[in-house]
């Protein structure tokens, strides 16, 4: 898939013209030849290295955590910034500034405490993901990276890349879904856009944590060949497209070693095979030793005193000295802070003094925007000869069920957590302590509907007594049930049936009213036991700092709802690959296996293969308008696969479609019957047709070959599908494809 160089312009010309940087002074470069901007920044991070001493370089290569930690009896470094992520110390006299930490990916975070900041949250990455539109990705990476700069942090703690393999996973909110180059796509457009602020991204979490039950102990086994055709190869598209300054080490194991002190993971697979030249950083409290790690690819302890031991201290001091990590070695791990301080422009554009000099009205329509475009409408039946959306103008009684939505809309939890501008809509929920609280932003959908609907009565009713609700629902036109399932850090849930009785409550209300709309805000993929009763039914997702605003607007037809699904919906969890999740039941700090024997037949390419029914496929999203697709064709040259098609809009109003072209062999074997080779979002007027051009990267059309590290395409005939979803082929065409073998890196 390639992107214009438009894109970059513009998100880029946004994040300068939206926080002026401070640029390093003129005069420094003659005293410090590494200030050069017109050398490259290998050649800057060797000039540095010279001049700094063994203590110097040990600085770089350790991170403390950034807020007071009692309970480990630790008191944060004055110069890091409150209630924040991290902080690493900087070489002030070589002009090597310090180091701010920030969670994370859906925005500037804080840790709990008395004085959080507030900030601009964007909706879960689940809904940026739901999207499909990579320029809706860099926009939002632009945003939360201006705010991260503004707040005085030069490191996002964002990237998150995980595939969806357990749709139980309690931080499945914050990746990007479960397909390889969707994924990557969407999730390296963000760190390209955080980056484009002069700071640094990270890539998160390297690699397979899949889970959050027993992450710090479970081990994973998966055949090598299908990791790098599924978890790898998303962390090397998002790694490709974005170029993140640094990459995250996960807490799990892998083929027995942790995964921040794997040599295949660290220094086989990214270092060598991708040719990655940042740093690799620990998850906070995911270092287990000084020699190996350092040895094995881990470049800088994070988060102490997360950890056993400050193994990268005074330990990794004594291992130099004693050559057992080689002074080679330790200038390659400062070395590589260096460089990417260097390539992402944090050495010449020191960040400001934190402020809160923020355009948050404008922010707000920037996550507004990615919200509307990721809700992705599952059902919408006509009842008494309508459909239920968008919702009728003459209604003059709406019933609104449920979430708090008279206040506001949900948020994942964990070190993810944004907190609102203005404080909570709702105080005192969830667990006490991390990963909570639960947080809702202050941005009520029905509110946002009162506006919209002046002359219709509207009741609220908290939905803790489905008999209560049925009676509201029975009085009124129409009824819309706000249900929710809060995902958080930590833990992962124990099904995917909707917590707190909801279930009860919503075919109770369904019992009472055939016109009902049910607005989800989960975390993932969630069972629907009440689906046929309810006329009509949108995931939402977690709206972010808007997210009121961007329901109402699309339930009301403001906005045509284009958002489709990142992930499968199962209709039952027998149909996942394991039936609870490994280990749950387990004492926490029991060691346990997981053995990913689906191989690369990850979310819907598992289904495909089982012959499986989701209850709602891979790429499914409805419109208030139609879609047509004609003239499919596809031709290789010089062994690259192009598609062309035309899409038009065939309905009566503006609409967003994503056109989504799979791939599947005729005689080739490969993990599932097709995988996705490339996606398009349009947007078209009534009767506009648009005609697309998209390629396929090679490696979707390979198989890995572990022998001798190299994507292979089988010669044959191909079946190229432009489709709605997984299960919505509309039209096809065959192609035959020559022997190809690529390096590594597909080329």
């Amino acid at each position: 898939m390639k992107f214009s160089k438009k894109l970059s312009v513009i998100a880029i010309a946004y994040a300068l013209g939206a926080i002026p940087f401070v640029t390093a002074q003129d005069a420094s470069s003659s005293a410090q030849p590494w200030m050069k901007t017109d050398l490259s920044a290998a050649e800057r991070t060797q000039l540095v290295l010279k001049e700094m001493t063994l203590d110097e370089k040990l600085s770089l290569v350790v991170g403390y955590f950034g807020t007071d930690a009692p309970w480990k009896n630790f008191t944060r470094p004055v110069e890091s910034h409150p209630q924040s992520a991290g902080f690493v110390y900087g070489v002030p006299r070589l002009g090597i500034p310090h180091i701010w930490q920030a969670d994370a990916g859906v925005g500037v975070a804080s840790q709990g405490g008395p004085n959080v900041r507030e900030r601009t949250a964007l909706p879960s990455g689940m809904n940026t993901a739901a999207t499909w539109n990579p320029q809706v990705g860099f926009e939002g990476g632009a945003m939360i990276g201006s705010e991260a700069r503004t707040s005085g942090f030069n490191v996002l703690l964002a990237g998150g890349v995980n595939l969806v393999r357990e749709p139980r996973n309690g931080r499945n909110f914050e990746y990007g879904g479960e397909d390889p180059l969707l994924a990557g796509v969407m999730v390296g457009t963000q760190i390209k856009g955080v980056q484009s602020n002069k700071i640094v991204s990270t890539l998160k979490h390297f690699a397979y944590n899949d889970q959050e039950s027993g992450r710090f102990h479970l081990n994973v086994t998966i055949d090598e060949a299908a990791g790098r055709m599924s978890d790898l190869l998303a962390l090397q598209f998002a790694y490709e497209i974005g170029n993140p300054g640094s990459v995250m080490c996960s807490y799990n194991r892998v083929y027995g070693v942790y995964g921040c002190e794997s040599e295949y993971l660290l220094n086989e697979v990214l270092k060598k095979d991708w040719g990655f030249k940042g740093w690799v950083m620990s998850d906070w409290g995911a270092t287990h030793s000084t020699i190996p790690a350092a040895n094995n690819g881990l470049d800088q302890q994070s988060g102490l005193p997360f950890d056993h031991a400050a193994y990268f201290k005074e330990p990794l001091k004594e291992a130099v000295t004693n050559g057992w990590v080689t002074q080679a070695r330790l200038d390659d791990m400062a070395g590589r802070v260096l460089h990417a301080l260097f390539e992402q422009g944090v050495m010449d554009n020191p960040v400001p003094q934190a402020s809160n000099n923020i355009d948050f009205k404008k922010h707000g329509l920037i996550s507004q925007k990615d919200a509307e475009e990721g809700m992705v409408l599952l059902r919408n039946e006509k009842v008494n000869g309508a459909t239920l959306l968008p919702l009728a103008k003459e209604l003059k009684k709406i019933a609104i069920i449920g979430s708090h939505a008279n206040v506001g809309v949900l948020s994942g939890g964990g070190s993810s957590q944004v907190y609102p501008i203005g404080g909570m809509a709702v105080k005192g929920l969830g667990p006490k302590v991390f990963p909570g609280p639960m947080v809702y932003y202050p941005s009520s959908p029905m509110k946002a509907l009162a506006v919209r609907y002046p002359n219709a009565r509207i009741s609220f009713d908290e939905g803790t007594n489905p008999q209560a609700a049925a009676k509201l629902a029975a009085e009124s036109d129409l009824t819309i049930v706000f249900a929710n399932q809060w995902t958080a850090e930590s833990v992962d849930v124990p099904n995917l049936s909707l917590p707190d009785n909801q279930d009860a409550l919503i075919a109770s209300v369904a019992k009472a009213n055939a016109k009902t709309v049910v607005v989800l805000q989960t975390g993932g993929a969630v069972l629907m036991p009440w689906l046929n009763d309810v006329g009509a039914v949108v995931e939402a997702w977690y709206p972010g700092t808007n997210g009121g605003e961007a329901i109402a607007r699309v339930l009301s037809g403001e906005v045509n709802p284009s958002g489709h699904l990142p992930i499968t919906f199962p209709a039952a969890e027998n149909q996942l690959p394991r039936a609870i999740v490994d280990g749950s039941l387990k004492k926490p700090e029991e060691r346990f296996e997981v053995n990913y024997f689906e191989g690369a037949a990850v979310g819907y390419k598992w289904f495909e293969l089982k012959n499986h029914q989701p209850l709602f496929p891979f790429g499914f999203g409805l419109s208030y308008t139609d879609f047509a697709y004609s003239d499919l064709k596809a031709d290789v040259k010089n062994g690259q696969l192009n598609v062309s098609f035309s899409v038009k809009n065939t309905g009566a109003i503006a609409g967003k479609d994503v056109a989504q072209v799979y791939v599947a062999p005729k005689s080739a074997k490969w993990e599932a019957p097709k995988r996705l080779g490339a996606f398009q979002k349009v947007d078209l007027k009534p009767g506009e047709s648009s005609n697309v051009t998209v390629t396929v990267d090679p490696r979707l059309l390979a198989m890995y070959q572990s022998k001798d590290k190299t994507w292979k395409i089988a010669k044959g005939e191909y079946e190229v599908i432009l489709a709605k979803s997984t299960a919505e082929p509309q039209t096809s065409v065959k192609v035959k494809l020559p022997a190809r073998k690529l390096d590594v890196n597909g080329k």
